[in-house]
């Protein structure tokens, strides 16, 4: 009885003992199964956290890419601005250039216009001094843009009808002969005019005729009689086509009956006038 009361003991410790280390295995499996659980949820929140910083690393990324070719394109505007900020200043002050040497021109212009307007305000009044006041009667001394024109009229330079030099004209023309003389530079021309009444005469076809013939008496007169280079006289005729006045009246006829003797600079003067434009403008044209 004591030894199966002893045994029974034993089997009751013995099981109770195990029963512990179980309550302890079990409980420790399920710490652990927690723990698993909770690294499995640490591991998905981990990994969560892992693709959202690659995304948010492929982004920046990519907007890294599009600022550098955004600064690429801002750098290529500038340089381009600063190439055309340079041309466009090289281009100003070429205008520049320009606008100063065509300011140079245009006083040369006016100051050789001065001159020529002085010579021509010398050369009438040494004419109109030299003449009489008899003379002043029938010849009129006028500067119009820069020309001198002196005006005879046929009463006083041609016999009546005729196309020869009366014999009155020959002292007047003489003083203006030494005034054509006294300034070699200039160009004559004498222009015949006549008033509108036909004509008929043995060799006078027409006003044409009588006109043309009346300016070659005077350049003739002006080169046998006078010694004016023959080189600077141009005679012309224009008729009855040129009139200042009415051809109604004998007043106008007789207005319109007149020769006149323009003095005008050298036109190869004025072309080397032309000529001495600005160097930079003769560039732009070639």
């Amino acid at each position: 009885m004591i030894t199966l009361s002893v045994l029974a003991s034993g089997l009751f410790l013995s099981s109770c003992v195990s029963n512990k280390k179980y309550v302890a295995l079990q409980t420790q499996h399920q710490d652990l199964a927690t723990l698993y659980q909770k690294g499995q949820l640490d591991l998905t929140e981990s990994r969560a956290r892992v693709k959202s910083l690659e995304d948010q690393l492929e982004f920046e990324r990519r907007n890294n890419a599009t600022l550098k070719d955004a600064l690429t394109t801002l750098q290529n505007t500038l340089d381009k601005s600063i190439s055309q900020n340079t041309q466009g200043n090289v281009n100003i002050s070429k205008l520049v250039d320009e606008i100063n040497a065509s300011n140079k021109y245009i006083q040369h212009l006016v100051n050789t216009k001065n001159k020529s307007d002085s010579l021509n305000v010398v050369l009438t009044n040494n004419l109109t001094r030299s003449l009489s006041r008899e003379e002043l009667r029938d010849v009129d001394v006028k500067v119009l843009k820069g020309v001198v024109y002196i005006s005879l009229s046929d009463n006083m330079l041609y016999k009546s009808g005729s196309y020869e030099i009366s014999d009155k004209a020959g002292e007047t023309l003489s003083k203006i002969a030494k005034i054509i003389q006294d300034y070699k530079d200039y160009e004559v021309l004498i222009e015949g005019n006549t008033d509108s009444d036909p004509i008929s005469k043995p060799n006078i076809r027409n006003n044409w005729d009588l006109s043309t013939l009346r300016a070659s008496s005077v350049v003739q007169a002006l080169q046998n009689q006078y010694g004016v280079d023959p080189k600077r006289l141009t005679a012309g005729g224009r008729g009855e086509y040129n009139p200042i006045a009415e051809n109604n009246t004998p007043d106008g006829k007789a207005r319109n009956r007149r020769t006149q003797i323009i003095i005008t600079p050298k036109l190869d003067q004025f072309m080397e006038l032309i000529d001495k434009a600005p160097e930079s403008s003769k560039e732009e044209t070639l």
